[in-house]
């Protein structure tokens, strides 16, 4: 028997009375939504009352979910098909994005927030499962900002109380470079570009090393310095045919973008590149620069440890460098002493910076920021009491022993002090 209307979901007009368990229900024949339930009684009380209960409340039918809930359930699962994650990826998230909505912190937030609720249940997932997975790669899936799916990922680990481990640089590496497209012959890569996938992960996770040795990793962004890397690495493997080849056109060749500070990483690796191939013996009679210098990637990662000891004052130059007269320092105005050189960096008992560089002797490590650093620091305001110095008051002995002096000075300032 036809009844009159259209099914909310589908929209059909094919609407029908069907008898389920002798109980009357409109029930649309397109999509078989049941519009309206019969009633039945359950218990005696409400038998004797004559009360009529539905169908769904007498068989204790679970509540249907929520549009939303299904929704943001379906697009879990199309994630997870997508990045091809097993099966029990898809049900720990599935999980998490079900608590997440009946937290109360995410009742009220924006539809784009909770859209990307799903994904951060993916990343938090995929990171717990030790599976290599990065931010930039849900949000490429997602068509979102990083710093909106940021602030949902941190918003989600703290109202549920999720451990997440943190993504180590080597596994990171891994990830990155499973996206380039310089692995197997295709029309746009020439056959000289397309390079072994084993051989070139190996030697950009040296180079990752490397810079993480010496300062360019901390504080950084990973991608941009994992990209110059890449890059070093690429050319190393085969410098005859590459390095003509320029660092955009390489990521466009990849198929990845180009990030804006991995031109400054890739500058930052090819100093100290050239700090280190100084060092090496064979190399001294060759005139290296940043293009040269790519042919030797593989003989300066072989003896990275000592061409960085030698290159830079590290552990014991370090010590000797802070040493003071007393403390195993050469003998006073000798030609090795740091009195004999002069100098502001007499204080430190060590060469100046400048004279090391122009003798290509060991200079000390340090991080970029203050080897070149960007902005320069501002100057607190005087207070009262620095206002009212007027630079006639005494000078302690122990102030006094702070200020550099020459040889001459020094021994005429102890003369005058063992003068009775």
């Amino acid at each position: 028997m036809a009844a009159r209307g259209r099914c909310p979901g589908c929209g059909s007009a094919a609407l029908v009375e069907d008898a389920h368990y002798a109980q009357q229900q409109l029930v649309c024949a397109a999509c078989g939504c049941v519009l309206a339930e019969g009633l039945l009684t359950t218990t005696y009380a409400e038998e004797e009352h004559l009360r009529e209960v539905a169908f769904s409340q007498s068989t204790g039918q679970k509540e249907q979910l929520s549009r939303c809930l299904q929704r943001g359930i379906r697009r879990v699962q199309d994630l997870c098909k997508v990045l091809q994650l097993p099966r029990v990826f898809e049900e720990t998230a599935v999980s998490y994005f079900q608590r997440a909505l009946q937290h109360p912190s995410f009742h009220l937030v924006s539809l784009e927030k909770k859209e990307l609720l799903g994904g951060c249940c993916v990343f938090v997932t995929c990171r717990q499962h030790n599976w290599p997975m990065t931010m930039g790669t849900i949000c490429s899936l997602l068509y979102a900002k990083q710093e909106l799916f940021a602030s949902v990922y941190l918003s989600l680990q703290k109202e549920l109380g999720l451990s997440v481990p943190a993504l180590s640089l080597m596994d990171l590496v891994k990830t990155h470079l499973n996206s380039f497209r310089l692995f197997q012959h295709t029309a746009d890569v020439p056959a000289p570009f397309v390079e072994d996938k084993e051989k070139m992960v190996a030697r950009t996770m040296q180079i990752v090393e490397l810079a993480s040795e010496t300062w360019l990793v901390t504080g950084r962004h990973p991608v941009p310095i994992v990209t110059a890397a890449a890059f070093l690495s690429w050319q190393s493997l085969q410098p005859a045919t590459r390095l003509t080849c320029t660092f955009a056109r390489f990521c466009k060749l990849a198929g990845v973008d180009l990030p804006p500070p991995a031109h400054l990483r890739l500058k930052e690796l090819l100093e100290i590149l050239l700090r280190m191939a100084s060092q090496l013996a064979w190399l001294r009679v060759f005139n290296m620069d940043k293009k040269t210098v790519v042919k030797h990637i593989g003989d300066l990662l072989q003896h990275r440890i000592f061409l960085l000891k030698n290159a830079f004052c590290l552990e014991d130059r370090e010590e000797q460098c802070a040493a003071g007269p007393g403390e195993d320092s050469p003998a006073e105005g000798s030609p090795g002493s740091p009195l004999a050189t002069g100098g502001a960096a007499q204080e430190e008992s060590c060469p100046s910076e400048g004279k090391r560089q122009r003798e290509g002797g060991p200079r000390p490590l340090l991080p970029p920021c203050l080897t070149n650093p960007r902005k320069r620091l501002r100057t607190a305001a005087p207070s009262a009491s620095d206002s009212s110095i007027t630079g006639d008051e005494p000078i302690s002995d122990s102030e006094i022993e702070q200020y550099l002096r020459g040889p001459e000075e020094i021994r005429a300032f102890r003369k005058a002090k063992a003068w009775p």
